[in-house]
């Protein structure tokens, strides 16, 4: 294992130990169990180590517990998003991560509710006076503005929005591109955001991190595509072929296989070129670029 996967799992240990300790905070009931069940069900916590990853590249400190709540809040949006992404009325997955999707374990009202309630308790956690042990005022709220203007209509769920608009529908390119900058970019590019803003980083760092994430984020998403067709339903942990159910435009479709696989390496390549001027080590997030469009999963 090299260095940087070790530092990874570190990272991914951190936010699984903080999800446990917030989720257990919150109470028994049946919609607190379906929180947990989505939001604990593995998932490889990139939104979250990215923002860890960023706060330890440029704070004075280096102590990246002080981040941990704001890392543990956006996988807690992630989740939601996932839930609500898998009802009936969205892309009606059944399975997610390996096992049933929440509204299939749980029902659709306690499903929608678990992701509400997720939704909401990260901005809970990010505003929580505790924070104010670490960071000051001005600080913490700028972290939740940026977070909801990002988690919103102006981020992921218009995106998600461009999304439901353009199925059954041959989009090209420059659609896909501004959809998936929303749908699935907004969240990694919030991610390094959010690092920096704690850290204090410079304007200038902050925009070469964001640029590098935004650029992951569409290779990401491509990297789904290809997925979605070549993948194992086993070992993906969910159905395959989704987007040919939805009638979704994909890069695969856009491009053939061969094609998506290129423009997956070349927006890989693009987000590693937005570091070279960064001014300090970026070795782990060049490192994460290319674990991430090798991903088989």
């Amino acid at each position: 294992m090299s260095n940087y996967a070790a530092k990874l799992n570190g990272y991914v240990e951190m936010i699984d130990k903080s999800l446990t300790d917030y989720i257990a905070d919150t109470g028994e009931s049946i919609v607190n169990e379906a929180m947990a069940y989505s939001v604990l069900n593995g998932g490889k916590r990139i939104r979250g180590a990215m923002l860890l990853a960023a706060y330890e590249m440029f704070s004075a400190d280096k102590k990246i517990e002080k981040a941990l709540p704001f890392a543990a809040a956006l996988e807690m949006i992630h989740a939601y998003s996932l839930i609500h992404d898998d009802l009936p009325c969205m892309d009606d997955d059944d399975m997610r991560r390996g096992k049933p999707s929440c509204h299939i374990a749980f029902g659709e009202a306690i499903a929608v509710l678990a992701g509400d309630g997720l939704l909401t308790l990260a901005f809970e956690i990010c505003t929580d006076q505790m924070n104010l042990n670490s960071f000051d005022a001005q600080t913490i709220l700028s972290t939740a503005n940026t977070l909801a203007v990002s988690a919103g209509t102006s981020g992921m769920i218009g995106g998600q929005v461009m999304d439901i608009q353009g199925e059954g529908k041959e989009l090209n390119a420059d659609y896909l591109h501004r959809m998936d900058n929303m749908k699935t970019g907004a969240l990694i590019s919030v991610a390094v955001r959010l690092g920096c803003i704690l850290a204090g980083a410079s304007q200038t760092s902050t925009s070469a991190l964001v640029r590098y994430a935004l650029d992951l984020g569409i290779a990401f998403q491509i990297r789904d595509d290809i997925l979605d067709k070549t993948a194992d339903a086993e070992a993906l942990g969910k159905p395959i072929g989704s987007d040919d159910k939805n009638k979704k435009s994909t890069y695969t479709g856009l491009y053939g296989l061969d094609g998506a696989k290129a423009e997956a390496a070349k927006f890989s390549g693009s987000a590693k070129s937005a570091l070279e001027n960064i001014g300090t080590d970026a070795g782990f997030f060049l490192w994460l670029a290319d674990y991430l469009l090798e991903r088989g999963s």
